[in-house]
C-alpha cells in the first residue's frame, strides 16, 4: 500500500563521455533518495492479545482508538506465518495453506463478511429517536413473536417467554427482537438503509490497506438490480435485527462503533500513524482524516444509546453483564448472535444437533470507558454461538489489556 514512500526514488546523471568512456561533463545529475520509515499504529502486546483469545477460533478482532481512527488491533485467526513468503514458499506448504478448511489465508477482519445480528440495535435505536421522534421510554409489549398485520407468520424473539413490557434501554440491555420488529416496520427499509449507510455499513471504510469487502445494506433498489425481484415487508423485520441480506466486515463494525462513542464524529481508520525521514529523528504524523459525520444534531439521543449500552454490561438484565463483573471501569457494548441458515416457523434451534459450520456466529462490540470513550472494538467468532458467551469474555480481556498500557 506504501511501497512509494517505503521504496524512495532512484537517483540519475546524465553526461558527455567520449569514445572510450571517458566522462567529459556531466549534464543533469539527481542524487538518490531514501525510502522513508513507517510508524503503525497496531499495538504488538494487544495483537498477541487477540491472537490468545481467540486462539482455536476462526474470527476476527478489530480495535480502533476512538481518539484519532488509529487502528490498534486487527487480527484475524488463524493466520500463518508471513516469513515462509519472504524466504520462498514451496508449493507443498502453499498447497496446504491453500487447502485448509480453516482458510489462514483468508483475513476475515477485511474481507469477512457477517450477518451483524443485534449489534446493529443501538444504531436502530438512535434511528427511532432522531427520525421517528419516537420516546425512548415508551414501552412496548413483547409476547416472544410477532406478526406483521393481515398475516399469520410468527416472527420468533429469542427469547420464547417473551419480555413482558419493555423500553429503549431494556431493548438494548435484553436484546429484544421484538422491539426491533417493530421500529423496522415504523423506520421502513428506506430510512434503516439511510442511517445504515451514514454509518457506513455496507460501504468500504477506506482503510489504508489493500482487499477490503464492501459488505452490504439491502435496499429496495438494490434488490431489484440484484435479483429483479421486489422488497417485501417480511425483508424489513429481519433487517431490524441483523439478518436477511444484511453483512458487515469486522472492521465496518469496529467503525461504526468508534461513530457511536464520539456521537456521530467519523474518522477514516487507518494502520500507518506517522513517517520519518532517514536523515531526521521526528516523526511526521499523518492527517487524520473526516468522513461526513451522522446528521444527529440532539446530543440527548447520542447519551440516551450510550446508556443503553452501559446497561448490556452493567445491568441487572444485560446480555453480557457477567464481563461487567469485578471491573473498575464501564463498559458500552451490544452482543449479537448471527444465524448462519433459516429456520421454520416452528422449528427450534438445537446447537447440540447441528454440525459446527451450522452453528450460529458470535459478536460483540463495545467502547469505553464509556465516559471518555479511548478504544473501540468489534469481535466476530465464527460458529462460536451466543455473543455474550463467546465474543463478549474475549472483549473484556482485550479492553482490560488496552486500560492496563492506556492509564488515565
Amino acid at each position: 500500500q506504501y511501497e512509494d514512500l517505503l521504496h524512495g526514488r532512484v537517483g540519475y546523471r546524465q553526461s558527455v563521455v567520449n569514445a572510450e568512456g571517458r566522462t567529459l561533463q556531466t549534464l543533469v545529475e539527481e542524487l538518490p533518495s531514501p525510502g522513508r520509515n513507517l510508524t503503525l499504529s497496531l499495538d504488538i502486546d494487544l495483537q498477541l492479545a487477540a491472537n490468545a483469545a481467540l486462539e482455536g477460533w476462526r474470527g476476527a478482532v478489530v480495535g480502533i482508538d476512538v481518539r484519532d481512527g488509529g487502528v490498534r488491533i486487527l487480527t484475524s485467526t488463524p493466520s500463518f506465518d508471513p516469513n515462509q513468503f519472504a524466504a520462498g514458499i514451496s508449493q507443498k506448504d502453499y498447497n496446504n495453506l491453500q487447502h485448509d478448511p480453516d482458510k489462514p489465508l483468508f483475513n476475515r477482519a477485511l474481507r469477512g463478511q457477517y450477518p451483524p445480528g443485534s449489534t446493529i440495535k443501538p444504531i436502530l435505536g438512535l434511528a427511532g429517536m432522531a427520525m421517528l421522534g419516537k420516546d425512548p421510554k415508551e414501552q412496548h409489549f413483547c409476547p416472544g413473536y410477532f406478526m406483521l398485520p393481515g398475516q399469520t407468520h410468527r416472527y420468533r424473539d429469542w427469547k420464547k417467554v417473551g419480555h413482558g413490557r419493555i423500553d429503549l434501554v431494556e431493548s438494548v440491555a435484553q436484546s429484544c427482537d421484538i422491539y426491533y420488529y417493530q421500529l423496522a416496520v415504523d423506520l421502513g427499509i428506506d430510512r434503516m438503509h439511510e442511517i445504515m449507510t451514514a454509518f457506513g455499513i455496507g460501504r468500504l471504510t477506506g482503510i489504508d490497506v489493500p482487499g477490503e469487502k464492501p459488505g452490504l445494506m439491502p435496499s429496495r433498489d438494490w434488490k431489484r438490480g440484484a435479483r429483479s425481484e421486489p422488497w417485501f415487508p417480511g425483508e424489513t423485520l429481519i433487517t431490524g435485527i441483523g439478518q436477511g441480506f444484511v453483512l458487515t466486515t469486522p472492521v465496518q463494525l469496529a467503525s461504526a462503533t468508534a461513530t457511536l462513542a464520539r456521537y456521530g464524529h467519523r474518522l477514516r481508520p487507518h494502520i500507518v500513524a506517522s513517517t520519518q525521514k532517514y536523515d531526521d529523528p521526528g516523526l511526521t504524523p499523518l492527517a487524520v482524516e473526516t468522513l461526513l459525520d451522522i446528521p444527529v444534531e440532539d446530543r440527548h439521543h447520542w447519551t440516551e444509546v450510550s446508556d443503553d449500552m452501559r446497561e448490556v454490561v452493567h445491568g441487572k438484565r444485560g446480555t453480557a453483564r457477567k464481563i461487567g463483573l469485578d471491573i473498575e471501569y464501564d463498559i458500552a457494548g451490544k452482543t449479537g448472535t448471527a444465524q448462519v441458515f433459516g429456520l421454520k416457523e416452528e422449528e427450534k434451534y438445537d446447537a447440540d444437533k447441528l454440525a459446527k459450520k451450522l452453528h450460529d456466529h458470535s459478536l460483540f462490540i463495545a467502547f469505553a470507558p464509556v465516559d471518555e470513550p479511548m478504544v473501540a472494538i468489534a469481535i466476530v467468532v465464527e460458529h462460536g454461538g451466543s455473543g455474550s458467551a463467546v465474543a463478549a469474555p474475549i472483549a473484556r480481556t482485550i479492553l482490560d489489556k488496552f486500560l492496563e498500557k492506556t492509564p488515565s
